[in-house]
């Protein structure tokens, strides 16, 4: 028996699919285009207690009301209804999707993955499997990693919804990719709220921001996504939360207001992602908030500026100079260069202390964001420094960097480095002979010639006047 809050849900469903087509009439909504909003007709309640007896089974309440009241199949993939992805499955089909031989056991086994479960769990699972087994073991196998678990429709390729048919999460949808990495459990708690869910992305007023972001976000509208946040105790289901209002593409300014809020009275993980909210939409009210925090995590700060405010990295200038020494990882580091290309301005004096730094990734970004200035000729003897490095990767970097470049006081290196690699290494022989190209040389012919003589003969092919300069 339904009870009416299921039934107030079925009615509203409904009236939502039609209004779904009346909003995307275009068919603009990934896969829309092959189901059409089309949903067939309802299944009879002695077809789905012959389903349940046949595979022992116990149908959640939810799915089974989609199915009684709200339709069956229709002409999208495999004759699928409506739905998020590719739609809905026929019922009774597709069911080995995820477990090729002798699914019905599968389908009446407990259930063993949860939200909450780890990497390592998960590779536990998958431990028998990914070893040295015969095919009949690995069907076996697969049977026990996706095990109480029905497919009810596919995003494409290897990723498919699959229902969770027993246990605490029972009437879960979580996403499936049959190539084994690991599911990801879908916000709601039903099947109902799951599908509704994509119909409100679809007809929410700011529908058109993120449709395609269903399968990993928590959709509708902001105050929606609020509520959730405010009335949860989980750090990760709020932070699930934020990570949804992230993908908008506007918050009105009471919304910002909220948040800002949020963030004075939190901290760590849930402050980190409230400032990076209002860093993209309102970056003034949130620069006095990246000042404070860049003290304690640059990082984010600067990706936070170039991500979404890169157009103000000058904002950012006198703070680099005043903390550019305290910078010790490559990630950091990188984003930094990042923010000073932005500039527009000659930052080199500011990053060629780093040609000496102890982290090899650091070196190789030195290089390549020298290499992106247009006086980097004025940046010789460093690039000198990054030629003679010992690691292959800062010297391929350094390499790329002087392509353009034609003195020849680098061709005493550039023959030191054709001695070192006698045979190809990392790119490193592919670069050097496209910087050779504007000597009229190559990585063997170099070997050969006394750079002293080399020169000399090529100053006397100079015009007298280029003598004066």
């Amino acid at each position: 028996m339904i009870d009416q809050k299921t039934l107030s849900q079925i009615e509203r469903i409904k009236k939502k699919l039609i209004l779904a087509k009346d909003t995307d009439s275009d068919f603009e909504v990934f896969a829309a285009d092959s189901h059409n909003y089309v949903v067939g007709e309802a299944v009879p309640n002695e077809n789905i207690l012959k389903f349940e007896s046949d595979y022992n089974i116990s149908l959640p309440e939810c799915y089974k009301a989609f199915l009684m009241h709200i339709g069956n199949g229709g002409m999208s993939y495999e004759k699928s209804a409506a739905g998020p992805g590719y739609g809905i499955f026929p019922f009774g089909k597709n069911i080995a999707e995820f477990v090729y031989s002798n699914p019905e056991n599968s389908l009446k086994q407990d259930c063993k993955i949860h939200p909450e479960m780890s990497d390592d769990f998960w590779k536990e699972l998958n431990k028998k499997i990914d070893g040295d087994i015969s095919d009949e073991d690995f069907e076996d196998e697969l049977g026990e990693i996706f095990a109480g678990i029905l497919p009810i429709g596919t995003e494409g390729c290897t990723y498919y919804y699959g229902l969770i048919l027993n246990g605490e999460f029972k009437g879960r949808v979580v996403n499936i990719d049959v190539d084994r990495r690991k599911p990801y459990f879908a916000f709601e708690s039903d099947f109902l709220d799951w599908y509704e869910r994509w119909l409100d992305e679809i007809t929410a007023e700011n529908a058109n921001d993120d449709n395609d972001l269903f399968n990993h976000t928590l959709g509708g509208v902001v105050t929606h996504i609020l509520e959730v946040y405010k009335s949860a105790d989980d750090e990760e289901i709020k932070l699930e939360c934020l990570f949804a209002i992230l993908k908008k593409k506007k918050i009105v300014s009471q919304t910002l207001d909220i948040l800002e809020k949020e963030y004075k009275s939190s901290k760590d993980k849930i402050q980190k992602k409230l400032l990076q909210i209002l860093t993209k939409f309102d970056y003034n009210r949130a620069y006095p908030y990246l000042m404070e925090f860049a003290k304690e995590d640059t990082l984010s700060v600067f990706q936070f500026v170039f991500w979404y405010a890169k157009d103000r990295s000058t904002d950012w200038l006198e703070f680099i100079q005043e903390n550019i020494e305290r910078i010790n990882d490559e990630e950091t580091f990188q984003f930094c260069t990042y923010l000073l290309k932005e500039m527009k301005l000659d930052y080199g004096v500011m990053i060629v202390p780093f040609a000496f730094n102890e982290n090899e990734e650091i070196r190789r970004q030195l290089y390549y964001s020298l290499g992106q200035l247009e006086n980097k000729k004025d940046y010789l003897d460093t690039f000198i420094i990054g030629l003679k490095d010992k690691s292959n990767w800062v010297v391929h970097a350094a390499l790329q960097a002087l392509n353009g470049i034609k003195d020849e006081k680098l061709l005493q290196y550039y023959k030191m480095i054709a001695e070192r690699y006698p045979k190809e290494q990392d790119y490193i022989l592919s670069n050097l002979n496209r910087n050779l190209e504007d000597f009229g040389l190559s990585s063997t012919e170099i070997k050969t010639i006394e750079i002293y003589k080399f020169k000399t003969t090529a100053s006397r092919k100079r015009k007298w006047f280029q003598f004066w300069k």
